[in-house]
């Protein structure tokens, strides 16, 4: 049986809280392994299975070199779109200009589900909070938008005036 237990720092306002993230890899293999991600030196990642680019860190967040620093922001969903609009115009991150939110299969590639407490790869995507994040992917009465958690509560969809986190991506 290979289980292994991650240490992850959560910081909450101007409190700091542990978390431990729990992946077991004894009865099927990892469904995002790092050795499936090319770290392009940075701040993404190039998943080499389905050739998207991944930003390494949330919105909100920068990255160090080594892993992302600071609050994962939490906007509305028109904000996120917006926010990507914006960077893009910025010239870009890491040398592209055109980033965009995924879609919910997009982004649910990028879900580890022999893990917990994140439901993702720490190594390739470090401090990911195990809570909902926005897709581009509407609902038919495009009040409402699907989120996907890497916490425990996989899919669902909200009201695009809710907050909820952000990665962005670029390719396919």
């Amino acid at each position: 049986m290979r289980t292994f237990l991650a240490a992850v720092l959560v910081v909450l306002g101007s409190t700091t809280a542990f978390a431990d993230q729990s992946c077991d890899a004894s009865h099927y293999p990892l469904s995002a392994p790092t050795a499936r991600f090319t770290d392009n030196g940075d701040g993404t990642v190039t998943d080499t299975s389905t050739h998207v680019m991944w930003m390494r860190c949330s919105l909100g967040q920068t990255w160090t070199g080594s892993t992302c620093e600071g609050t994962p922001a939490e906007m509305s969903w028109q904000a996120a779109q917006d926010e990507a609009v914006s960077i893009n115009k910025r010239g870009g991150f890491a040398r592209h200009a055109d980033w965009r939110m995924p879609s919910i299969p997009e982004l649910a590639n990028i879900v580890e589900v022999q893990c917990a407490n994140p439901r993702t790869n720490l190594a390739v995507f470090p401090q990911t909070p195990a809570a909902f994040y926005w897709t581009a992917s509407n609902r038919r009465d495009e009040q409402q938008a699907f989120i996907l958690s890497f916490g425990p509560q996989g899919t669902g969809d909200d009201v695009k005036t809710q907050p909820h986190y952000v990665r962005l991506m670029r390719g396919s």
